[in-house]
């Protein structure tokens, strides 16, 4: 038996039946990894730019739009005003916790990212999720050791996104964009001594999602001094 007859026919085979019957190893294999760790109960700091990387994640809620240029600062006030899930504007949920969307059933995932941007679509993708036309929400607890003033929130997000420190509006991106580190600033906020509660909202039509996050003090260099929990 030739080398052809014995092994390239068998796995061309393979091959063949695997797509006649709608499978691929990237379909079968789909995982978080390498984009997110398990969140631990570690100290957990900025990373050394100061981007904040340990976080609280819903899965996807399905919100269809056919295009990014829908989101005009209207469109997206009324879309984030809208409540999706009991308390979602006030909640410090668990890791695990469900909660139910219409007919969705959504988990929070308690997750660490391996870059400086948290990658909303690997998240999706790898746990074999909606990945286009749709809203997620990102939660986490950043501890401050003291009292800091004339901070300000730097946010970049693909597509649009607003984010609230302590339940206040903090930062709107509205439109088509692409994640750009730092695309919104905020204006001057006030980091409370203990525990501060960050609440993101990112919403995507068509293409990628991510952002990123990070508070710069009042020389406009990073704020490193604090701690990330998720809860």
């Amino acid at each position: 038996m030739n080398f052809i007859s014995k092994v390239l026919l068998p796995v061309l085979g393979l091959v063949i039946f695997g797509k006649m019957n709608g499978v691929a190893q990237s379909d079968t294999a789909r995982s978080i990894a390498p984009y997110f760790a398990r969140a631990t109960t570690s100290k957990k700091t900025p990373d050394p730019e100061g981007f904040i990387q340990r976080w609280l994640l819903l899965e996807p809620i399905s919100k269809p739009n056919r295009s990014n240029t829908v989101f005009t600062d209207s469109y997206l006030r009324a879309a984030f005003a809208t409540e999706y899930f009991p308390n979602q504007s006030t909640v410090i949920p668990k890791d695990g916790e469900k909660v139910k969307v219409g007919e969705q059933e959504l988990a929070w995932h308690a997750l660490e990212s391996s870059m400086f941007n948290v990658k909303l679509f690997r998240f999706a993708y790898g746990l074999n999720k909606q990945t286009y036309g749709v809203l997620f929400w990102a939660v986490t607890i950043v501890n401050s050791p003291r009292e800091m003033k004339n901070v300000r929130m730097a946010v970049g997000s693909n597509s649009a996104s607003m984010w609230w420190l302590n339940e206040k509006e903090a930062v709107l991106l509205s439109g088509d964009r692409r994640m750009v580190m730092d695309d919104g600033v905020s204006t001057r906020l006030t980091l409370n001594k203990g525990k501060n509660m960050i609440r993101g909202a990112v919403i995507n039509g068509p293409g990628m999602s991510d952002f990123c996050l990070r508070f710069l003090d009042e020389k406009g260099k990073p704020v490193r001094d604090i701690t990330i929990s998720t809860n």
